[in-house]
């Protein structure tokens, strides 16, 4: 699959060397691709550093969403070309104390926040996943044959579902799907599995699935 990072921070940057890793085409992204050199050497071959206009107009199988809740707006208006019916894995969170005004609009709200961002980015299809999970478990626990850590995914429609359940799988985790995006307010921060690193049947229970 041809994957583009679109955020290359901790989150990006550590599923996007895993998925070189587990023979995926891997576009890191950023405002600043040159300074991306470092990840791209440790993802090795199959990855490289580009804009995130150039990740975008690669035509990408799929796309990693791992920027800051603020940037979703600006982002889904400047690339709208771009991404229809291509599969959107949304892993941010709205943090009012970092993302202002609209991340607590949307805290506040009766959506959620992956129902939010699925209406922005209107064309795409959206999945919701590796929101949840700590950056140094996603860094530390990938390609495990046993004591697999379990990932929780939500999904807008099959395809999405299919790709982001296979993305997980890929990199040696558990996929836990809970529903589509109107069932992801548990995973979302401080509810029932934010934060939390587990397995399957732990992960599957608190979720009540």
């Amino acid at each position: 699959m041809k994957i583009g990072i679109i955020g290359s921070g901790k989150i990006g940057g550590t599923l996007g060397k895993h998925w070189a890793k587990a023979g995926h085409e891997v576009m890191f992204s950023s405002r600043h691709p040159e300074e991306l050199n470092s990840l791209v050497t440790q993802a090795g071959k199959n990855a490289k550093a580009v804009s995130v206009a150039e990740a975008f107009e690669a035509n990408a199988d799929a796309y990693l969403l791992a920027v800051p809740f603020k940037e979703v707006n600006r982002i889904a208006e400047v690339f709208a070309g771009e991404y229809g019916q291509k599969v959107v894995i949304d892993a941010t969170n709205p943090y009012p104390e970092r993302d202002g005004e609209i991340a607590q609009e949307v805290r506040d709200s009766n959506r959620n926040a992956t129902e939010y961002t699925a209406m922005k980015f209107s064309t795409a299809l959206t999945a919701k996943a590796f929101n949840t999970i700590k950056a140094d478990d996603l860094k530390k626990r990938a390609f495990r044959d046993t004591d697999r850590l379990a990932v929780p995914f939500a999904a807008q429609d099959e395809k999405s579902r299919e790709v982001t359940k296979q993305l997980i799988e890929d990199i040696g985790m558990d996929a836990v799907y809970v529903g589509d995006l109107s069932a992801t307010r548990a995973m979302e921060v401080d509810q029932q599995v934010y934060g939390v690193s587990t397995d399957k049947k732990e992960l599957s229970s608190k979720l009540s699935i």
